[in-house]
């Protein structure tokens, strides 16, 4: 699946997402029977399987968070009624389906979609939140930043950030530091996890397990680094043109992140293999340490139990931000202007808001952890998530580069990382070609 969205998050963002692909969309309206339909005000709720799935990325309703949710919400509210209509699992079908849609102004009250690009591109077609979602309240939930239009610190609020968003961590095995006799110590720059590798690598052990055709590790690698390097809103400012893309941090990530490569820390055929292969490869054993996203926390525990760990992707010693986690919100909820029923539409959203509607997200999907002050961080049960949740407590963030480019840009950028890597593109031939792709945007 390609994500055409401008701005949005894709090909990385496809593997750490779990979207289900239900091809042709269907409707399933929860109603409260017979007595209570003449009464009811419907709200339409457009869905493409980012709130409708489970933690085993299967459509079940009595597991499935959206439908949970508004079974309570309407039976604590009678007389109204939410429609769910589940729209294809592929982005671009479901993206065409809602612009045509919303050109027609026959499209739904209320949609889910990917936080970024994925709200900032249809701003023409929703309703702004900032009445809805007062100060006060705005102070309880985290992520507005990448759901105000421009990006810009006082642009409207287009949509309700949901989740603490999915982050990206090196995943290591204990027993394969063990088994070659190498101490593991959390690394806290790049280099030195590097230097950690050498050490796999002098006593016969694959350092990374690495899966890099398409660029995606890339994607990841980068925005830890060149975060690090431009400081926390580094991304962000590139595309409001108050940074360029071209500048020497980015220049510093890129060869830091070849370094890898070119030290023969990965396996040899880390530019050949495909992102699919990434964490089979890991629960294999092909490697002591693999980088990946939040969105493998399942699998990996359940096929390694106790036998793994994580911690961030490290910056370089000479970060201006260190320490800096890479990743952000993936998903929001937004209202659109031309809604039959904006009112109720409104009340929905602000259920969606509070902290006991996002603890039975974490709960029920145990993907990422809540974006609210006031969660309950006991309805986290899977450990590496429970770990990951208390790190973003004391951590700034960075948003990364393919969630807020056009996306020409994230395209070209998805190449770039790939033949940066194995050493075929210079990293300041690569940064020249995404300032040069931007430009043509404008």
């Amino acid at each position: 699946m390609t994500d055409t969205i401008p701005g949005a998050a894709t090909g990385a963002a496809m593997h750490r997402r779990h979207v289900l692909g239900l091809g042709l969309g269907f409707t399933a309206t929860i109603m409260l029977g017979s007595g209570a339909r003449a009464q009811q005000t419907s709200v339409k709720f457009w869905d493409p399987g980012l709130f409708a799935v489970s933690a085993d990325g299967i459509l079940n309703k009595d597991r499935s968070f959206i439908y949970r949710a508004v079974e309570a919400y309407q039976a604590a509210n009678p007389g109204e009624t939410i429609e769910i209509t589940q729209n294809s699992g592929d982005i671009t079908t479901t993206t065409n389906q809602f612009r045509a849609a919303s050109i027609a102004r026959n499209g739904p009250d209320m949609k889910s979609a990917y936080a970024g690009g994925g709200v900032l591109s249809f701003s023409q077609f929703i309703e702004p939140l900032d009445s809805v979602f007062p100060p006060e309240e705005q102070a309880k939930i985290s992520g507005w930043d990448t759901v105000r239009e421009g990006y810009r610190t006082d642009g409207s609020i287009l949509a309700l950030p949901y989740g603490a968003g999915s982050y990206f961590y090196v995943f290591y095995r204990p027993s394969m530091f063990q088994q070659a006799g190498v101490e593991f110590v959390e690394p806290k720059t790049w280099e030195d996890m590097l230097s950690l590798g050498e050490a796999l690598k002098a006593k016969g052990v694959t350092p990374f397990w690495v899966c890099n055709q398409e660029g995606y590790m890339g994607a990841w690698a980068i925005a830890a680094l060149g975060g690090g390097q431009l400081g926390a809103n580094a991304f962000t400012e590139m595309v409001l043109k108050n940074q360029p893309i071209n500048s020497p941090g980015l220049i510093e990530a890129y060869k830091a992140y070849a370094d890898m490569f070119a030290r023969g820390l990965t396996n040899p055929d880390a530019g050949q293999l495909q992102n699919g292969e990434a964490t089979s490869g890991f629960i294999q054993g092909r490697a002591a340490m693999t980088i990946n996203g939040a969105w493998s926390n399942a699998e990996l525990l359940e096929a390694l139990g106790d036998d793994v760990g994580m911690f961030p992707i490290p910056t370089l010693a000479s970060a201006k931000e260190p320490g800096v986690l890479a990743g952000g919100p993936n998903l929001a909820v937004f209202v659109t202007n031309y809604a039959a029923n904006k009112d109720a539409a409104f009340k929905f959203i602000k259920y969606l808001a509070e902290a006991k509607t996002m603890d039975l997200y974490v709960e029920l999907s145990q993907t990422e952890p809540s974006n609210h002050k006031d969660a309950d961080p006991s309805v986290i049960a899977n450990r590496l998530l429970r770990e990951q949740a208390e790190r973003l407590k004391s951590v700034k963030t960075v948003y990364p580069f393919d969630n807020i480019m056009p996306q020409p840009v994230i395209d070209l950028f998805y190449r770039v990382n790939a033949t940066v890597f194995t050493g075929q593109q210079t990293a300041e031939d690569a940064v020249a070609q995404l300032q040069a792709e931007f430009d043509k945007q404008a």
